[in-house]
């Protein structure tokens, strides 16, 4: 009862409004679905579909949008739920997010392997890292149970169920100290950058996504939230605008250099590329903050583009991010070998392409649908359970029920 009473006005003291929002920011989920449909089309080798997203015309690519919005939506997320949960519930529900993410990550591996063993494919088992999984299934199975071992492309599930499972912690610093919080999460990249300090992964090397160092960007999306309106005024300035705006057409010069005719000297692009990504290169990480910094600048909240059909779908992929993300990867893999086994002809890349962004769209709006119909029934409950009157000695059944948690809030964030 004490963790109720007064865990609230600690966070409301402390945190900015959108903890208290009843509405959900639409640009989040419509962010990540583009996302998604990036991190598809770059997942599929050779594919002139990856010439649409940003990978080719910078430093950074998805992945990084990826994991700065999933620590906003956490930090929005989890904040309410403590708020009206306490400590204990808003663990639980880290918790419960947690085990969801690492569930999948084990089905959609075994999927990419069924998936592999079925095309028959001894390229696509040494392309997507499953070979080792059919000689050692048993001791593959054990690691990846243990998240040291992972196909390719599910790289990044294992460091999101380490975000969730440690967001209690996080959380409870960022209210009580967010800037030397976020201090300490720029300490331990830069310390990963100095001494190579990464976590090991089976049968050799590290884990592809290092979570010593992509944590930063998800401790800056939690900050944000808990008190980025400080900076806000800052990043949103004319003078912050023209900085990020020269960083990213530098990095377009650097990028297209290297990628497709030298206009800069070779000296200079052979020291910048290939960008450490394992370790979120510094460059990377300054290019994705100078189109952070123009998005929010570009595209406020209130957008009425954030309505159009094509938006809207990517909204509807979004807010189902953890089994898009899975079919994205399964799609990815049955793409890669149509390229290799039927065609790898520009017809038949640009096919794939829309027929897997569509494929995820589809069952994005399915999913969807189910979901509005399963809170539909949950609204119209509550809402019986309202008006019903008060037994002898249950108390107000109105003022139980105005301490629940109100449905149009993100309180079980996707990734």
């Amino acid at each position: 009862m004490h963790d109720r009473t007064h865990g609230p006005q600690r966070l409301l003291r402390e945190a900015p409004p959108e903890f208290e929002g009843a509405g959900r920011d639409l640009r989040l989920d419509v962010c990540r679905g583009i996302a998604l449909w990036w991190i598809f089309l770059d997942h599929v080798p050779n594919n002139i579909g990856s010439w649409l997203t940003p990978r080719n015309y910078g430093f950074c690519d998805a992945a990084e949008i990826f994991m700065l919005i999933s620590g906003v939506t956490c930090a929005l997320a989890y904040g309410r739920a403590r708020q009206r949960e306490g400590w204990r519930g808003m663990i639980g529900r880290s918790l419960r997010r947690g085990w969801d993410i690492y569930a999948a990550f084990l089905l959609l591996t075994l999927a990419c392997a069924v998936l592999v063993y079925f095309s028959g494919s001894d390229d696509l088992a040494d392309d997507s890292n499953t070979r080792i999984l059919f000689e050692q299934p048993g001791a593959t199975f054990a690691h990846a149970a243990m998240l040291q071992y992972r196909p390719v492309n599910t790289d990044i599930l294992p460091v999101f169920v380490l975000g969730h499972v440690l967001f209690a912690p996080l959380l409870w610093l960022l209210l009580r100290a967010p800037n030397a919080t976020l201090g300490g999460s720029l300490l331990l990249y830069a310390l990963v950058h100095l001494f190579g300090w990464s976590v090991p992964a089976w049968p050799n090397g590290s884990w592809y996504f290092n979570p010593l160092a992509w944590q930063l960007l998800f401790v800056i999306g939690a900050w944000w939230v808990v008190a980025g309106d400080r900076v806000r005024p800052w990043l949103t300035s004319r003078a912050a605008l023209v900085v990020a705006v020269l960083y990213l057409a530098l990095s377009l010069v650097l990028a297209l250099s290297w990628g497709i005719k030298s206009v800069v000297p070779h000296a200079l692009t052979d020291l910048l590329f290939p960008l450490d990504k394992s370790n979120l290169s510094p460059l990377r990480l300054l290019h994705f903050l100078a189109l952070a910094i123009v998005a929010l600048r570009l595209v406020p909240r209130d957008w009425r583009g954030l309505s159009m059909p094509v938006l809207r779908w990517a909204k509807s992929c979004g807010a189902n991010s953890l089994p898009i993300y899975c079919l994205g990867v399964l799609l990815a893999l049955a793409s890669h070998l149509t390229l290799l086994d039927i065609s790898d002809r520009l017809a038949m890349q640009i096919a794939l392409s829309l027929a897997g962004i569509l494929a995820m769209i589809l069952v994005a709006m399915l999913l969807g649908a189910i979901g509005g119909n399963r809170e539909g029934g949950s609204r119209r409950t509550e809402s019986i359970e309202k008006v019903k009157p008060a037994s002898p000695g249950t108390g107000d059944r109105e003022g139980v029920n105005s301490d629940r948690v109100d449905p149009r809030l993100p309180t079980a964030p996707c990734l």
